[in-house]
């Protein structure tokens, strides 16, 4: 008798004490992932599929998330590596990056700026755009944010891109419009920000 009422009293007492307290408060916080190590003044270099090295990238933090062991990047500086004799690589930063564990998928968040060498005559050239998604095994990127890319005197501007870098292709994909200059007279390079896109026909390309 006396154990069947203890039985039934132990669970009426913490159901009764349930309904008083109330649900326990849920654990809503969101903060950055969990790391098992942290890199400070670090580099990653990325190889291609032909083993070929073509991305590198250095910054002052580095965290390994402990879950899918991807990589959180500050302040990253990269360097992507021209696949063509002579042609210099693209160089850049942005504010953040993240790599996934096996390289081959990463991001650039915030504003990033990239700029390439003059070279064999020509001007150097720039792209400024945010938020990008990038390839590095096969040097491709795009983003949907505004972008602006310059060459000497001539700039285009639009909205959404992608890039090969191997062969130097980038698209314009919507409201492209720019100015662009003859070879001989576009031997200087200006400073140039976000402009802001008008409607155009269709996609403009550069190479």
């Amino acid at each position: 008798m006396v154990i069947a009422v203890l039985a039934i009293a132990a669970p009426a007492s913490w159901m009764l004490q349930r309904w008083v307290a109330g649900a326990p408060p849920t654990n809503d916080f969101i903060g950055p992932p969990v790391s098992d190590y942290v890199l400070y003044t670090s580099k990653v270099w990325s190889y291609d599929v032909d083993g070929l090295l073509n991305f590198t990238m250095t910054a002052p933090r580095m965290d390994r998330r402990a879950g899918d062991e991807s990589l959180y990047i500050n302040a990253p500086i990269f360097d992507i590596k021209a696949k063509k004799p002579g042609v210099p690589d693209w160089q850049g930063n942005a504010p953040f990056g993240w790599v996934n564990k096996t390289g081959t998928l990463m991001r650039l968040d915030g504003d990033v700026y990239m700029y390439r060498p003059a070279y064999a005559g020509g001007p150097m050239a720039t792209l400024h755009t945010s938020d990008v998604t990038g390839w590095p095994k096969e040097n491709r990127m795009e983003t949907t944010a505004p972008a602006v890319m310059t060459q000497g005197q001539s700039v285009m501007n639009g909205v959404g891109m992608r890039a090969n870098l191997d062969d130097n292709h980038l698209e314009l994909l919507h409201d492209v419009h720019g100015i662009l200059y003859p070879r001989q007279k576009n031997a200087t390079t200006q400073p140039v920000g976000h402009g802001v896109a008008a409607p155009a026909a269709g996609a403009g390309k550069a190479g």
